[in-house]
């Protein structure tokens, strides 16, 4: 008997205050949410039993998805994230899928391994959410901290335990460190940076979608810490820095970067 396959999600909106109908703008030739399809793919291939649709409110970007061969779903407008867009998508299937990941449909640039590896630590079992991070060598961290100086909630850093779990998650830089020229003699800081994308179980993603805001998610503008603050289990995955390291596509400036991005490492998805 073949099980019910595993879900990856793009939620893909037109409206936009800052770039409006950016699904459909191009980077280097192809439309943003042919790239972020292009990642979905090939993750379901490489984690198997997986199928892909695009999440929308909008018929501009369900033609388009269609016209990419993706299967698409069309869910409210009104939905206010795009964690609750994508369990509106997977409620809309024959069978609900146990797990779902929710891919962005701004991030171009998330490597297919790190989708799949989220799909892997659920799939064994434990975990009620999935996230990547990856750990911040000195370097990186100076360039965080100074970026801070004038964009405060840009970056978000974790704390995990000993076994991967996620203690907290923060747009302040933590941990604090009493003595960190010491800690400077070795290659890499204590400090973990997130990068912003998602795997849950169908429960916990159920759950969060019928539950109000926590009063840390609220603070900090993390709605991961909604998870947290009830008690849900939510798994680190370390992954490697990015090459192309954007945390989305908010602005003409940064559909901008993500040519430069393509023109210096290359198109990590070539047609």
């Amino acid at each position: 008997m073949v099980s019910v396959p595993d879900l990856i999600v793009v939620p893909a909106r037109f409206g936009s205050s800052r770039l409006p109908g950016k699904p459909l703008l191009p980077i280097a030739g192809r439309t943003l949410l042919d790239r972020v399809v292009a990642i979905a793919r090939a993750a379901a291939v490489q984690a198997g039993n997986c199928d892909v649709l695009v999440a929308t409110d909008d018929a501009r970007i369900a033609d388009h998805a269609a016209s990419l061969g993706v299967e698409v779903a069309m869910t409210a407008a009104e939905l206010d994230s795009g964690t609750v867009r994508a369990f509106a998508a997977a409620r809309q299937r024959e069978s609900a899928p146990a797990r779902v990941i929710n891919l962005q449909g701004d991030a171009p640039f998330i490597p297919a391994a790190i989708v799949a590896g989220l799909m892997a630590t659920l799939r064994k079992g434990g975990a009620d959410v999935a996230t990547p991070v990856f750990q911040l060598d000195w370097a990186r961290l100076d360039r965080l901290r100074a970026h801070k100086q004038t964009a405060p909630f840009s970056g978000t850093t974790c704390v995990r335990a000993s076994d991967r779990r996620a203690l907290w998650f923060s747009k302040s830089i933590l941990p604090a460190m009493r003595n960190e020229a010491q800690l400077r003699e070795q290659p890499m800081s204590p400090v973990w940076q997130h990068l912003g994308l998602y795997g849950y179980t169908m429960r916990a993603l159920e759950w969060f979608a019928g539950a109000a805001p926590g009063v840390y998610e609220a603070l900090e503008g993390l709605e991961q810490l909604r998870f947290i603050e009830n008690g849900w289990r939510v798994d680190t995955v370390e992954v490697d820095v990015p090459a192309h390291l954007l945390s989305g596509i908010d602005t003409p400036e940064d559909l901008a970067k993500a040519d430069e991005a393509i023109t210096r490492f290359g198109d990590p998805y070539p047609v």
